[in-house]
């Protein structure tokens, strides 16, 4: 009964266990106890507004997730807001993403190769974060996947027959290739480092000068078709002046997963001039994180998920190490070959439970926009005034207005809607402060003490000493990285 169990396993497409394994892994604990971190909060706040309210906003703020925003838009429309419509893209962009490495692992090293690649991306620890994000790194890697996949195919098909009717064949291919790059640097523009990591494959490879010419005419019409937004967004750069200069710790990370990837690559022997997993996998992990590097000695950059789709890279090596294990042994033990792949990633699955579980609880993230606006309910009464320190924690009455009803942001002159803006324009100090005297109570929504930084505003400042001078504090409730203080007059 065994045989043609296995038969039929084998006779299964390479990228269907991947995929249920992937949407399986990201269906699990989804609503993370149904708690929303302050990034998906601009997610859910932005995508809650018109069309035309996003694209106004789009020219004075997070043009970069311009593309995100309206197509979450049109999911929320559709669907309506919540965790599930929220994180459900990233479920199925990542589950498309190891379908495509998958393919990929099958193509340059064999089945085991690829079912190896398509099950361990989805375990990586960064991809099982952004597994279950709203935001568009997932969907970037999706794009690279797919990216990567056509180069490939095309790569394989070079050294075939030249002429009118081939080129004819394979226009359709550089064209989807091209677009698909200008889809994911629509979606973050960080991600066209991908281009010098396909040009080390083709250098790598020994492309022909043909493949190449047509190669780099795709790439420059994406990078063309993106180059507006690239400038425009530039005048936007203050929105990333939170990311700290690059220091050597941060470099830990990096030298880990290089040093991973080059050990897989080993394994599997690749010789220059022959396409191969490490010919597509090493270029792919190494290149972007080494260009992000580069980028962020002239400007503060570095933060791993924009280069999260390099990570396909390290999943494609780690199948390429698993299919040199299996056809190491099968000569020997043909049997006990085909358990490798499985007894790995079933350790590995192991391996990874106490992180895996940790991903999927509210505190992987440093706050929850939720649990304080159900604090805010509990605590508030109708004609209490409310205030946010800095102005973007008031992301919660975005995201939740049904909590505040009855509550006076007194602080708000102009709406995030209205003022094309993600937080709102604030009256200025004097304004605040007289609004503020008029209040018998107030509640203030901020930063637990743990992740609290100073602020730095002169409309924040007004706040804090306005509450200290004339105020008392009757109660006080931190929760998932915010806190509500609940104010009233002396």
């Amino acid at each position: 009964m065994a045989f043609p169990t296995r038969t039929a396993l084998r006779r299964l497409p390479v990228w269907l266990l991947p995929v249920l394994w992937t949407t399986g892994l990201g269906l699990w604990g989804l609503s993370r106890q149904d708690s929303v971190w302050r990034d998906e909060a601009a997610t859910w706040q932005v995508a809650g507004r018109s069309a035309g309210d996003i694209w106004a906003m789009l020219g004075n703020a997070d043009a970069v997730h311009g593309l995100y925003y309206l197509l979450m838009h049109g999911l929320f429309e559709v669907f309506g807001p919540g965790t599930a419509t929220l994180r459900l893209p990233s479920v199925l962009a990542v589950a498309a993403a190891s379908a495509c490495t998958a393919l990929l692992g099958e193509r340059l090293a064999g089945r085991w190769a690829g079912l190896g690649a398509g099950f361990a991306l989805p375990l990586l620890p960064a991809v099982q974060f952004h597994l279950q994000e709203g935001r568009p790194y997932a969907l970037v890697a999706a794009g690279t996947g797919l990216s990567t996949l056509l180069l490939v195919s095309l790569l394989a098909d070079g050294a075939g027959a030249e002429g009118a009717r081939a080129d004819r064949r394979r226009w359709p291919r550089w064209t989807a290739y091209a677009l698909a790059v200008l889809v994911c640097a629509l979606l973050n523009w960080l991600s066209l480092l991908v281009l010098p990591a396909h040009a080390a494959t083709l250098w790598w490879t020994g492309a022909p000068r043909a493949v190449a010419a047509r190669w780099a005419a795709a790439a420059a019409g994406a990078a063309a078709g993106v180059l507006p937004l690239v400038l425009f967004s530039r005048s936007q750069s203050g929105q990333v002046s939170w990311i700290p200069p690059l220091t050597w710790h941060m470099m830990i990370g990096p030298a880990v997963l290089l040093a991973v990837g080059g050990l897989c690559a080993a394994a599997d022997r690749p010789r220059a001039g022959r396409l191969s997993a490490a010919a597509v996998g090493l270029p792919l992990l190494a290149v972007p994180q080494l260009g992000l590097i580069g980028l962020s000695l002239v400007q503060p950059l570095f933060v791993e998920r924009y280069v999260l789709f390099g990570m396909l890279g390290l999943a494609l090596l780690v199948g390429a190490a698993l299919g040199a294990g299996v056809r190491a042994l099968a000569p020997r033990f043909p049997r006990a070959s085909g358990l490798v792949v499985p007894v790995v990633v079933a350790a590995a699955v192991l391996a990874l439970l106490p992180q895996s579980l940790a991903k999927r609880s509210p505190a992987s993230r440093v706050d929850d926009v939720l649990a304080v606006a159900g604090e805010v309910a509990r605590l508030g009464r109708p004609g209490d005034a409310v205030v946010f320190v800095p102005a973007a924690r008031r992301d919660t009455a975005l995201v939740s207005p049904g909590a505040f009803a009855g509550l006076a942001d007194v602080a708000l002159e102009r709406s995030p809607a209205e003022s094309a803006t993600l937080k709102g324009e604030e009256a200025d100090p004097a304004r605040i402060r007289a609004a503020l005297l008029a209040q018998r109570r107030v509640l203030l929504v901020t930063d637990a003490a743990r992740v609290a930084k100073p602020s730095g505003a002169a409309r924040d400042a007004a706040k804090a000493k306005v509450l200290a001078e004339h105020f008392t504090v009757v109660a006080d409730r931190e929760v998932r990285g915010r806190r509500v203080t609940v104010y009233e007059r002396r």
